[in-house]
């Protein structure tokens, strides 16, 4: 049977590849899912999604990300540990290693978009030596026709390498695994882990790098819609219900994870969803889940029994990080248009374990901007040995400080201008926990969150008298549907009302310590923007 072949005019010498085997261009699902069984990358399991191993490499290579350091840029990156200089000269040599390696091998190839604004959309090429990459790579972009394919000419290329390994002592990278941007030429190199994630990632970072120049703001976030077209959007970290909380039954999905806000509105960057499934609920999340049971779906780590094609969602044996890369198109309650109008609400989400902040409070647009600078989160120290279960505040600069190219400050400013702008109502939501810290307190009800911001999306909690926060200075209501009000008050919920002054103090201590790293660049986007001890007392 012959098989089309959509490749573009402008080809792969373009990026200095040459001497390969097979270049694969724009190969489609089932012919993906082809050659994937016959290079023996993955399995195929019972109702037709692909299963794949990633190799020690589970999440992500989060020290081992660099960026060159080149005369255009250098003065507007934020660099630190997210982002780490890398020499020019090192990144050439290591590039020419690759092209060397890359001799005689075959090569699978996506050209696809990243933005579904027509106006900022950025064409893309995904390079990748395996197949099974190849269709991670056309579930999470977007795709264009066939017949455009010819004229694609990418702004941005990834070359994906994951079986070529650096050498550190001689490549100048921390290990063998590296995600290496370099603005100049307009390519990443990924090498060392399969680790799926780092594709999207790098693109993500790319554009957070190019849109804020353009003054569109580019967020880590989930985002839906309501049937009267008022736009939401869901900030928090993991493991804070972002995903959970914006898959909505009664709402369209935008997106689960990385949005544009420009003048035109709220778009997607995506094609499609990246999304944990360890011990996934086909009761509690039945979109999600049913996604992990199609064809095209591409399971990463999930459990696999062997001897019967089941896939066990359950199985965290490899990683806690399972996940199931999929087109939005399997999501039925999908928002099909490419913009959306500004957004009606913004919800930062945080998962409290210290039991201390309320389950919701309506912000200031100065709050809003202090709480997104400063993204925090609590994890716990149960998971690793000696540690305890005490929290630890983790602190993630506009909910994605890892992606985050330019200063924080940069994005929190258009933040500010957009909300000012469009009189946007912002929230905080503490998912965590109520009536003590985890151990002593337990985790706020799922229904009773939804509730909340429920209210918050219908408008039924904006005429409910609010209360200040002595310690957080938001403003916290005193009812709301569906919601015992004795919960509202998390100072309330505590038997001992000293210990939660104490554990109060402690993460406002923190917040301010946190806040301080960012000095407020003079700009007219920033001002009002609050920083320091003034904001939070404890």
């Amino acid at each position: 049977m012959s098989r089309e072949k959509y490749e573009s005019s402008y080809g792969l010498e373009n990026h200095g590849i040459k001497n390969i085997g097979r270049t694969c261009w724009n190969l489609h699902t089932p012919a993906l899912y082809e050659e994937i069984i016959k290079r023996g990358e993955g399995n195929i399991a019972h109702l037709g999604p692909i299963v794949v191993r990633t190799g020690q490499y589970t999440g992500r290579a989060a020290k081992d990300k660099f960026i060159v350091e080149e005369p255009l840029s250098k003065d507007l990156i934020w660099w630190g540990d997210s982002n780490q200089p890398f020499d020019r000269g090192k990144f050439d040599n290591l590039f020419h290693k690759i092209l060397a390696y890359l001799q005689g091998k075959d090569l699978f190839i996506q050209d696809c978009f990243a933005g579904a604004d027509p106006e900022y959309r950025m064409p893309i090429r995904i390079v990748t030596e395996t197949a099974w990459h190849s269709l991670f790579a056309r579930n999470m972009f977007i795709q264009q026709k066939n017949e455009d394919l010819k004229n694609h000419i990418p702004v941005f290329t990834v070359l994906h390498v994951p079986n070529f390994r650096a050498v550190p002592e001689i490549d100048n990278t921390n290990s063998e695994a590296f995600v290496i941007l370099n603005l100049e030429k307009k390519m990443v190199i990924i090498g060392g882990t399969s680790y799926a994630g780092e594709i999207k990632k790098s693109i993500f970072t790319v554009l957070n790098y190019i849109l804020p120049q353009k003054n569109v703001l580019s967020m880590h976030c989930s985002a839906n819609i309501g049937a009267n077209g008022d736009t939401a959007l869901f900030f928090g970290l993991s493991g804070t219900g972002k995903t959970t909380l914006s898959a909505d039954p009664h709402r369209m999905l935008i997106g689960d994870d990385e949005h544009g806000w420009s003048e035109n509105g709220i778009f997607n960057f995506e094609g499609g969803c990246y999304a944990k499934v360890i011990r996934l609920s086909a009761e509690k999340e039945p979109e999600i889940y049913q996604t992990t049971r199609r064809f095209g779906t591409v399971l990463e780590n999930v459990g696999f029994v062997y001897d019967n094609g089941r896939i066990d969602l359950e199985d965290a044996d490899l990683t806690e990080n399972t996940r199931a890369a999929y087109p939005l198109s399997h999501i039925p309650n999908v928002y099909k248009s490419t913009l959306s109008g500004h957004p009606a609400n913004i919800f930062m989400l945080t998962c409290d374990a210290f039991g201390v902040m309320p389950p919701i409070a309506k912000l200031s647009p100065e709050m809003a901007m202090f709480h997104f600078i400063s993204g925090y989160t609590a994890k716990l120290g149960g998971t690793e040995k000696g540690m305890g279960n005490e929290p630890r505040a983790t602190f993630s600069a506009c909910f994605g400080a890892p992606f985050m190219a330019l200063h924080p400050t940069t994005y929190t400013g258009l933040l500010a201008e957009k909300v000012r702008m469009h009189k946007v109502n912002c929230w905080l939501v503490n998912t965590g926990w109520t009536g003590g810290s985890c151990g002593e307190g337990k985790r706020i009800d799922i229904s009773h969150t939804r509730a909340m911001i429920n209210a918050a999306l219908s408008g039924s909690i904006d005429n409910v008298e609010m209360m200040a926060d002595p310690v957080f200075h938001v403003n916290v209501p005193t009812g709301c549907p569906g919601v015992p009000s004795e919960i509202l008050d998390p100072r309330n919920t505590w038997s001992d009302k000293e210990q939660y002054d104490q554990k109060a103090g402690i993460l406002a201590k923190l917040f301010n310590e946190n806040i301080k790293r960012f000095e407020v660049k003079d700009s007219p986007k920033m001002k009002g923007v609050p920083v320091g001890d003034s904001i939070i007392s404890g």
